[in-house]
């Protein structure tokens, strides 16, 4: 009825503005996130949407863009991203420039009617668009903030950040947003913008170029770069080389970064991962275990408890990361995984073997999507047994995801075929 229509009820789309911490002390309001609380029923309409975008959509967005796609994740993103750095830096007398990208209020920008002049340019159909337009106009919303609660009041811009539809609303509104230069990468998940600058020669031009092209598109689009958070990040190996000009944003030099947490895992100008690395959750994990271990609860709910809280912890992002990871770090997590056994009473996966597991799946998947952009780099040779090897000139670009990965399937059917 709602989708005849092409009209929402607007009791149903009417929503809460709750507020969400960013860090544990919270004192500033940019320390406040603001979340949209929205009617069970009206989240159950979006859903139905949701996967009927999915399913039209999927083909034309950007290969870039990895969020609210089949057979895309975040480590995907983060190996991509490693993958052009570490393939460009192979070659002598090149270094790369890293920008990441923050948005101001990224979701609370979408200019309804832009949006669906985009949708309908990427063949949404008309009733679906208009749908989309009037589910983000004249929603009424009221603020609560501990026990204050505001008026309400009526808003016709933006998709609210909780919503089911907003991130995927947000990737088609930036879809347009790409690179035209080889030598410039730009990767989206969702509102997480990286720009990747691979330079040569000390020509940034490409780079340059493209940012200025960034900053216009935001700009014609509605879309603020929020120059206090948007930091840069020079890989560079070379000799003795010279600091870069900075990127001016706002009429101010973009920050300057050794280390950064993207979607998750901690990336550094030296490419090790040692931040990755804390032992810390873990240990607690463990401590738990042995106070569960005195209730005497059956080892398979210790193992579940290990499995959730433990292991969990010790293999986030572990295809990026534990290849290049040093024999002592990996030592260091082993322990943990050899103190829980001793807990539990039985064996555990080592986390080598969760590694090779993990990556093989996750590139089996990657080998078997055509429209992955990573697929390419998986080349099956003629004889139909065995993947060519990527080529590499370092041991950071060997140990990590593609090369490691094309290297464990093929011991893998090297090993199915004896």
């Amino acid at each position: 009825m709602c989708n005849c229509s092409q009209r929402n009820i607007k009791l149903l789309v009417d929503g809460l503005i709750a507020f969400s911490f960013n860090i544990l002390v919270y004192c500033l309001l940019n320390d406040y996130r603001p979340v949209a609380l929205t009617s069970v029923v009206m989240k159950s309409f979006e859903r139905l949407v949701l996967s009927h975008l999915k399913a039209i959509m999927d083909p034309l967005l950007d290969p870039l863009q990895f969020a609210y796609r089949a057979n895309r994740s975040v480590d995907d993103a983060v190996n991509m991203a490693l993958h052009f750095t570490l393939q460009h830096l192979d070659s002598p007398g090149t270094y790369a420039r890293i920008l990441f990208v923050d948005f101001s209020s990224a979701f609370n920008t979408i200019i309804p009617a832009l949006l669906q002049d985009k949708l309908s340019q990427l063949t949404v159909p008309d009733s679906t668009c208009r749908w989309i337009t009037d589910f983000l106009s004249d929603r009424k919303q009221h603020v609560k903030l501990g026990k204050n609660v505001s008026d309400s009041q009526t808003i016709s811009t933006g998709s609210p950040q909780g919503c089911v539809l907003s991130p995927l609303l947000f990737s088609l509104y930036t879809n347009s947003c790409t690179s035209s230069h080889q030598s410039v990468r730009l990767l989206k998940f969702a509102d997480d913008t990286s720009l990747i600058g691979l330079i040569s020669g000390g020509d940034e031009s490409a780079y340059r170029w493209e940012f200025d092209h960034l900053v216009t598109w935001c700009n014609q689009n509605n879309l603020e770069l929020n120059a206090l958070k948007t930091v840069e990040m020079v890989v560079d190996f070379r000799k003795n080389p010279a600091p870069p000009a900075p990127i001016i944003l706002c009429d101010s030099p973009v920050d300057s970064v050794e280390s950064f947490r993207f979607l998750g895992t901690i990336i550094t100008q030296d490419l090790k991962w040692e931040l990755n690395i804390s032992l810390r959750k873990p240990s607690r994990g463990c401590t738990s275990l042995r106070q569960l271990k005195k209730f005497n609860l059956p080892k398979t709910m210790m193992v579940h408890f290990y499995t959730a809280i433990i292991e969990s912890i010790l293999t986030s992002s572990i295809t990026i990361w534990y290849a290049a990871a040093t024999a002592k770090d990996k030592g260091r997590l082993q322990r943990i995984i050899r103190s829980a056994e001793k807990v539990i009473g039985c064996n555990l996966p080592s986390l080598q073997d969760l590694y090779v597991s993990r990556t093989r799946k996750r590139a089996g998947k990657i080998v078997a999507e055509p429209s992955h952009p990573g697929h390419n780099l998986f080349e099956i040779l003629p004889s139909g047994r065995r993947l060519r090897s990527i080529r590499t000139k370092t041991s950071r670009h060997k140990n990590s995801f593609f090369p490691s990965a094309a290297g464990l399937l093929n011991k893998a059917r090297i090993t199915h075929c004896h």
